[in-house]
């Protein structure tokens, strides 16, 4: 994996967790807060942590912000801090931002400003648990659109036992199998007469009413 160098300005539950996986994935990442509190607090999961006001465009061109592959604007509460960050990224020509949306409205605006990527996380949270408990075989997923879904699930029990040319699950239930992951290991592609193992995860890509009918099965 290439490194590369992200910037996380907001050190918060949120912001911190993003940083703090980028770094243990060997990522530079630099963190950025007005609360020298929170800033003391991420110092040890990230490359260097700042005290800065990021609605300032001297202090972001100060940390060289410029120089950074992706930004991630993870401000709290602060609605117009948050919406100004985004601006100034955007005029310096930062080329990827992410940034945290408290609500629709909020993330509509982040959106028409030029924010890459609006991230919800109550709301994406509320669907994945609500998700899990429509679906108990569903562990993981990533929404692709609207209306289609990769999602990890473990293999109905009578599947178990039996290759997928057997199952012929693509024409029964409109859902193609990607990948099969076993234990440590991860079949990418796997072969028509792949046997399926009783503790096997199926990562599958469908549309989210086919996926849905495929992981309540028994």
């Amino acid at each position: 994996m290439a490194i590369k160098q992200y910037a996380v300005i907001g050190l918060g539950r949120f912001g911190t967790s993003v940083a703090r996986r980028l770094h243990e994935a060997g990522q530079e990442v630099l963190g950025i807060d007005l609360v020298e509190e929170n800033v003391e607090a991420a110092e040890g999961y990230v490359t260097d942590a700042v005290i800065a006001d990021s609605t300032e465009e001297k202090a972001l061109t100060s940390l060289g912000i410029t120089d950074f592959d992706c930004v991630i604007v993870a401000i709290g509460n602060d609605i117009q801090s948050s919406i100004l960050t985004v601006v100034l990224l955007k005029n310096l020509g930062i080329p990827k931002i992410i940034a945290k949306a408290l609500g629709k409205r909020h993330g509509q605006v982040l959106e028409a400003i030029g924010a890459d990527w609006v991230i919800y996380p109550e709301r994406d949270m509320g669907e994945r648990v609500a998700n899990q408990l429509l679906s108990p075989k569903l562990l993981n997923y990533i929404e692709l659109s609207k209306n289609y879904n990769i999602e990890e699930i473990t293999i109905p029990l009578r599947m178990a036992g039996k290759n997928l040319k057997e199952l012929d699950i693509r024409a029964k239930f409109n859902v193609s199998i990607i990948a099969i992951v076993r234990n440590d290991d991860i079949i990418v592609s796997p072969s028509p007469e792949e046997l399926l193992q009783p503790e096997d995860l199926l990562v599958t890509i469908g549309s989210r009413k086919d996926l849905a009918k495929f992981s309540s099965l028994e």
